[in-house]
C-alpha cells in the first residue's frame, strides 16, 4: 500500500511540475476571489437557467476541488470552500488551451480558483461556466480513498487537517463549537458583564486544585507554573471595581488523558459582585435553556445515549442529601469517620484510595474528616444517577477552600456543580471574601501539600492581601466548553471537540 501511495504522489509531483512550466511560477498567489460561494449561491437565488442568461452573473470562487467528472473535452468539478460547495464547468473551446491543460494536470484534493458566469444545467444545477481555470495548489497527497470520515480515531485526531477535509460531520462539530462559544459571550455581554484577560503564566498555583505544568522564565530566573484556572485574578479584578467580569481562557492542568479529560482545555469564568451561587443558578439555567435551543433547535439534546431535557427548573440535590438517597449515609455518619468509612467502601471505593485522602487530610475535625470521605462516596456512587441537569449543592468546606462557608452549617459552602449525563459540567460559589479565614484555608492547602497532595494550592500573599482591601458579595462559576460542546454535539470524546489535541508521539 505504501508503495502504490508514493507512486501516487510522484505522479502529482510530475503534475505540479507540468501546471509550473504552464504558469512559470510553482505556487501562484494572484488569483482573486470575488466572494464565497455562499455568496455566488445567494446572487443566483432561485433564478432559472433563461434568467441567468439574460442576465449574467459573473462571480470568482477557489477553493478544493472534491470531484472531477471528466468527459474528454470537458469537465465538471465539485469546488468547496469553507461556506459550500458549487460545480464548475470546463469546456475546451470555451477557454485556451493552457486553461484546458491546467484542467487535466488536476487532482481532487487540488486548490484551485475559477472565474466565470453562473448558469444551471439540465438537471437545474448551479453551476459556474469556466473562463479563467487556475490550480492554486497541488494535494501532493491523495485524500484518502472512500474515506468516510477516517474510522481510526486517532489518526483523525492526528491529523486533523486531513480529517477536515473530507468529513463534513467534523467540520460541522467546529462550527458549533465557534456558535458557542459567541452564544456565551453574546449572553454574558448583554447583562453587562466585562470580557478580560488575566495571566497565563503563574508565580504562584491557586485557583483549583490539580497538578501544573511547570516552566522557566530565563530573564527574571524564576519558575512559573502554566495556568490552572484564572480565578483568583478575576476576583483581584472584581475588588479593584469590575462589578461583572469573565474571561472565555485557556487553562492547563498535568492530569492523565481521558474521554473527559485534556491537558489543555477551555472554560469560561465569571463573576458577579452582590450575588450569591443562588443567583449564578438562574443565570446558568438560563444560559443552557438558551443555549440548547440556539443550537439545537429545542431543549432537547442526545448525549452518550441519553436524553437530556433542558427544561428548567433543574434539579437541585444538597451532598449529604444525595449521600442519604445513595450511598445508605445516616446522619451519624457525617460526623464520625470511622463510621462513614465501611459505607464509602460500600460505595465501590478502593480502601487505599479511601485511606489516602483521610491521612493526607491531615489535623481536621472529626466532621470534616468524615464530609471529605464521604466525597469519594460520592463520585463513586452518586455521579452515574446525576443524568438530567442537576446543581449538586452544599460541599464540605473541607474540600472547598475558595468559598463561602454556609451561615447555618460552617462545615459546608455555598457552592454548587452542575452535572449533565453523569458528567460535571461546572462548579461556582458564593465567593469567600474574609482574609483570615482566606489565610487559614490557605494554610490547611500548604499542610496539605506537605502531607504529599500534589494537588493543593500554595499560599497567595498578594491575594489574601487583595482581600484586605475590600471584595464585596460575589459569586463566580467555571464552565467547560469543551464538554458543553460535546453534549451538543453528540461526541463522546473530549478529543473530538479540539481542534489539535494533545496526543502521544508518533511511531
Amino acid at each position: 500500500m505504501e508503495g502504490a501511495e508514493n507512486e501516487l504522489v510522484r505522479q502529482r509531483l510530475e503534475k505540479q511540475a507540468g501546471i509550473e512550466a504552464i504558469d512559470g511560477v510553482r505556487y501562484p498567489n494572484d488569483f482573486r476571489i470575488a466572494g464565497f460561494v455562499a455568496d455566488a449561491v445567494a446572487a443566483a437565488g432561485d433564478k432559472d437557467g433563461p434568467a441567468l442568461e439574460a442576465t449574467p452573473i459573473e462571480v470568482a470562487i477557489a477553493g478544493r476541488v472534491m470531484a472531477v467528472n471528466s468527459f474528454g473535452k470537458a469537465a465538471f468539478l465539485r469546488v468547496r470552500d469553507q461556506s459550500g460547495t458549487l460545480q464548475a464547468y470546463v469546456k475546451k473551446d470555451a477557454v485556451d488551451e493552457a486553461t484546458f491543460e491546467r484542467l487535466k494536470l488536476t487532482d481532487i484534493g487540488d486548490i484551485v480558483g475559477v472565474r466565470g458566469a453562473l448558469f444551471r444545467t439540465r438537471t437545474g444545477e448551479l453551476t459556474v461556466q469556466a473562463k479563467e481555470y487556475r490550480v492554486l495548489a497541488k494535494a501532493q497527497h491523495p485524500l484518502p480513498e472512500k474515506w468516510h470520515g477516517l474510522k481510526d480515531m486517532e489518526q483523525r485526531h492526528r491529523m486533523r487537517y486531513v480529517d477536515l477535509i473530507v468529513n463534513e460531520e467534523s467540520r460541522e462539530v467546529f462550527r458549533t463549537r465557534t456558535k458557542v462559544i459567541q452564544y456565551i459571550r453574546r449572553f454574558l455581554d448583554e447583562r453587562g458583564y466585562l470580557e478580560v484577560e488575566t495571566p497565563m503564566m503563574h508565580s504562584v498555583l491557586g485557583g483549583a486544585n490539580a497538578r501544573p505544568f511547570r516552566t522557566h522564565h530565563n530573564a527574571l530566573d524564576m519558575d512559573l507554573y502554566m495556568r490552572i484556572a484564572p480565578e483568583l485574578y478575576l476576583k483581584r479584578l472584581v475588588v479593584g471595581g469590575f462589578d461583572r467580569v469573565y474571561e472565555i481562557n485557556r487553562n492547563f492542568r498535568n492530569e492523565g488523558l481521558s474521554n473527559r479529560h485534556n491537558p489543555e482545555f477551555t472554560m469560561i469564568e465569571f463573576y458577579q459582585a452582590f450575588a450569591t451561587y443562588l443567583d449564578l443558578m438562574d443565570l446558568t439555567e438560563e444560559l443552557f435553556r438558551g443555549l440548547v435551543q440556539s443550537v439545537r433547535g429545542s431543549l432537547i439534546a442526545e448525549f452518550r445515549g441519553q436524553k437530556i431535557d433542558f427544561e428548567p427548573p433543574f434539579r437541585r440535590l444538597a451532598i449529604c442529601d444525595a449521600l442519604r438517597e445513595y450511598c445508605g449515609f445516616e446522619e451519624a455518619d457525617f460526623h464520625d469517620p470511622q463510621k462513614a468509612f465501611p459505607k464509602v467502601l460500600a460505595s465501590g471505593v478502593a480502601k487505599d484510595e479511601a485511606e489516602h485522602v483521610w491521612k493526607k487530610l491531615g489535623d481536621v475535625s472529626p466532621r470534616d474528616a468524615a464530609l471529605a470521605i464521604g466525597m469519594l462516596a460520592f463520585e463513586a456512587k452518586v455521579e452515574p444517577h446525576l443524568v438530567q441537569p442537576t446543581f449538586v449543592t452544599d460541599f464540605p468546606a473541607v474540600v472547598s477552600p475558595l468559598s463561602r462557608r454556609k451561615d447555618a452549617d460552617p462545615t459546608l459552602v455555598d457552592r454548587f456543580e452542575l452535572y449533565i449525563g453523569t458528567n460535571e459540567f461546572g462548579n461556582a460559589f458564593s465567593e469567600l471574601n474574609d482574609p483570615q479565614d482566606q489565610e487559614r484555608r490557605f494554610q490547611g492547602q500548604m499542610a496539605a501539600k506537605a502531607a504529599g497532595d500534589a494537588e493543593a494550592m500554595e499560599y497567595d500573599e498578594d491575594y489574601v492581601r487583595a482581600l484586605t482591601f475590600g471584595l464585596p458579595p460575589t459569586a463566580g462559576e467555571g464552565l467547560g466548553i469543551d464538554r458543553m460542546v460535546m453534549m451538543l454535539t453528540g461526541c463522546d470524546n473530549i478529543r473530538d471537540v479540539i481542534l489539535f489535541p494533545l496526543l502521544r508521539p508518533e511511531g
